[in-house]
């Protein structure tokens, strides 16, 4: 009897020990996840120089920008590996939620839409949107907004570009700009859009004027107008899980020390001085 009495203790102290070990591994931190696995997973979109975009290496296809290489010292400094997974860059945050990377650096604006869902860092980069037109079309389009209110613009799926065109050249309501709009063509990649106002499809693309600079630098018949738009929410930002504290003051330690030293200027500039040798 007090045998089979200690057997079942003995059982329940196994059950407990494995509950307690399950519920020690659910609450370890994806930081601390890192940590153990010695690899930071980046998830972006790689149509997007110089940002991130897609170049040939010693006869391989590789993923290079100066995201990219932000994302490369972040992981340096974690003592971790640095392993990128290309996306459609409106599926980055649900990638990001569901645990399927753990860090997104795309070129990407914290808004408050975005909030909701995932944390941001500090902003590492400031850039103004411009517009790309076709050359032909420069008497039209390149000194003035005006001429585009009745256009079609294109604009990448999920971005910030997205609602700028519907606020800033449509003349859209703040409270309206979810809406979709008739004249604003959404695709998902960037290189699409550049293939539908070079056809025609589209009379002008609005997009981060550095990458906008290298697209008109590789395009004949493209140019850039005059005028360009202020990023009102501050810049381009890295993303996080919600709640996974300690990985977001780790990527910000690494950011501030990148932004003291110059290192995201220099990023930045090898990384346009690249696209423009392509």
């Amino acid at each position: 009897m007090m045998k089979k009495h200690g057997l079942q203790i003995m059982s329940l102290l196994c059950y407990a020990f494995v509950l307690l070990s399950c519920t020690a591994a659910k609450k370890q931190s994806r930081y601390d996840a890192i940590q153990s696995e010695k690899k930071l997973v980046l998830g972006t979109c790689a149509d997007y120089a110089p940002y991130e975009f897609h170049t040939e290496k010693d006869g391989k296809d590789t993923i290079v920008g100066f995201d990219v290489e932000i994302a490369r010292a972040v992981a340096q400094d974690m003592g971790a590996e640095l392993v990128i997974r290309d996306m459609d860059f409106d599926g980055l945050l649900a990638a990001l939620v569901s645990g399927s990377v753990d860090i997104v650096l795309a070129g990407m604006t914290p808004t408050d839409e975005r909030r909701q869902n995932v944390d941001f860092t500090d902003i590492y980069y400031t850039a103004e949107q411009g517009i790309i037109i076709r050359s032909a079309d420069a008497k039209l389009y390149a000194d003035s907004p005006l001429g585009l209110a009745d256009k079609m613009i294109g604009a990448q799926r999920g971005t910030i570009q997205v609602g700028i065109a519907k606020t800033e050249i449509k003349g859209v309501a703040e409270s309206d700009v979810e809406k979709p709009h008739k004249q604003i063509k959404e695709l998902p990649k960037l290189p699409d859009l550049i293939m539908e106002l070079k056809s025609g499809k589209v009379d002008a693309v609005i997009v981060e004027l550095p990458v906008a600079q290298n697209y008109v630098a590789v395009h004949d018949d493209l140019m850039l107008a005059s005028y360009t738009f202020k990023d009102s929410a501050g810049g381009s930002a890295a993303a996080v899980k919600k709640g996974e504290q300690k990985l977001l003051e780790a990527v910000n330690a690494s950011l501030n020390t990148l932004k003291t030293t110059g290192k995201i200027s220099q990023f930045a500039a090898s990384a346009i001085e690249s696209v423009e040798q392509q």
